[in-house]
């Protein structure tokens, strides 16, 4: 008897000529495709991590860091609003410079210096010199500060920082040098937990924070909103992202992954300010205490919301300083070698590129040993600080936005008309917000809100 197969005929799903069959093999093929391809993409991300996300963790600085504690501790959570609107603000600007790194492959020194002369760059370069100093006496200023919470001498913290702060350059690349940079960056999260310690009023936090009323009649709530909105670029910012970027050989491909770096920066920095403010907000606040530096914060927290809560807000301010140290000793020295010509890389010995290293070591000596003569004027200092910020910032977002709005330098991934003249806008309002800072507050006096 002749054997008969039991299988139908028409069973699609064996049969490798069915139309079926084709169509579920190809489905198959691209699931897989695309999941390598979403792997790839994935991994090659954390490669280009770091310039971005590093240089906004900085922006959270000592300065910062204080301005948000005194927000919560004035005005409760009312400020949280503000920080969630200046994210984009943040993206914007930042994203310029890791789109000019990427395509031109060069530091914003040196797109100036060739595209409008060796002077400008200098010219540019020198006024960068006075934010850099000032910058750098307030963030050693936040390193004595977190050390004297729990009553460490300021000559041990500093001392001790100024090492670690060499140790950083000294490793012999830029990507030993960013891996560190990324360790103080995420060790600034434990604001989160200190916040939470801090035990808020989530109920206040959403309907007389997020979703209550603005107190916009008040001359020192808007002075509150100056001084937050107003340093939340510094002409630092633009040198180091520019620079990193370069450093670290991010070229046109990475441009989409570069500006994700920088959008997850951008949030994670405002996510910390809202973290210190709701910590304020749920302790200092309600106990009518208004601190004036960021010493006076993590004393007053101790015995309002515990140690542990003083113990993760000196950590985080400490490791913010720290960072923030870094990042912008790093701006200049990289900026000083681009306008004038020198080996100007963390991936060089220092046999190679003496003077770059030699600039980046003075720079944080002399500030460091400024911030231990006794009876020196801190707090007047961080005031200048933002002064210069505020008249010194036009003259770095001019050049940025002249550069990134340049087809002859960018070619098809120059920014729009309508980008560039957004970001003017939103530019010129940051720097009339930083000058409102530096000006007495007896000033809004004379105006009639």
């Amino acid at each position: 008897m002749e054997n008969v197969s039991l299988k139908p005929q028409n069973d699609v799903s064996e049969n490798p000529h069915s139309g079926k069959g084709r169509n579920r093999r190809r489905v198959r093929g691209r699931f897989s495709i695309f999941n390598k391809r979403s792997l790839y993409r994935g991994l090659h991300f954390f490669k280009v991590l770091g310039p971005g996300f590093v240089v906004m963790i900085a922006d959270m600085d000592a300065g910062s860091v204080t301005t948000a504690g005194v927000s919560g501790a004035q005005w409760g959570y009312k400020l949280i609003p503000l920080q969630i609107l200046l994210i984009p603000i943040l993206y914007l600007i930042q994203s310029m410079t890791s789109r000019l790194g990427c395509i031109t492959r060069k530091g914003h020194g040196e797109l100036i210096k060739e595209y409008y002369g060796s002077k400008w760059a200098a010219f540019a370069t020198i006024t960068l010199f006075l934010v850099v100093f000032s910058a750098l006496i307030t963030e050693f200023s936040g390193i004595a500060a977190s050390g004297e919470i729990f009553g460490i001498p300021k000559v041990f913290s500093v001392g001790i920082s100024f090492l670690i702060l060499l140790f950083v350059v000294f490793t012999g690349s830029y990507r030993k040098a960013e891996n560190i940079a990324l360790i103080f960056s995420l060790t600034g999260f434990v604001f989160i937990p200190a916040a939470i310690f801090a035990h808020p009023d989530y109920h206040q936090l959403v309907f007389k924070g997020l979703f209550g009323s603005q107190p916009l009649g008040n001359k020192d709530y808007i002075w509150l909103i100056a001084a937050n909105a107003g340093a939340v670029i510094m002409p630092w910012m633009i040198y180091y992202q520019q620079s990193a970027t370069v450093d670290k050989n991010l070229c046109k491909k990475d441009v989409k992954l570069a500006e994700t770096d920088t959008l997850i920066g951008s949030i994670a920095t405002q996510i910390l300010m809202i973290a210190v403010i709701v910590m304020t907000a749920a302790t200092l606040y309600k106990a009518r205490i208004v601190p004036s530096t960021a010493r006076d914060i993590g004393q007053s927290l101790i015995p309002l919301a515990g140690k542990y809560a003083g113990a993760l807000f000196a950590v985080g301010l400490y490791s913010s300083s720290l960072l923030a140290a870094f990042v912008v000793s790093m701006a200049f020295t990289w900026a000083a070698g681009e306008t004038w010509g020198y080996k100007h890389s963390l991936n060089h010995r220092f046999s190679e590129a003496k003077l770059f290293y030699f600039i980046y070591i003075v720079l944080i000596f002399v500030s460091a040993m400024l911030v231990l003569i006794p009876g020196i004027p801190l707090v007047t200092i961080m005031v200048d600080v933002e002064a210069f910020n505020g008249f010194i910032l036009p003259i770095v977002l001019g050049f940025l936005i002249a550069l990134a709005g340049s087809k002859r330098i960018l070619g098809e991934y120059a920014y729009s008309k309508k980008s560039i003249a957004a970001v003017g806008i939103l530019g010129l309002v940051m720097v009339i917000l930083g000058i409102i800072t530096a000006l007495p507050q007896s000033w809004l006096n004379y105006i009639h809100l």
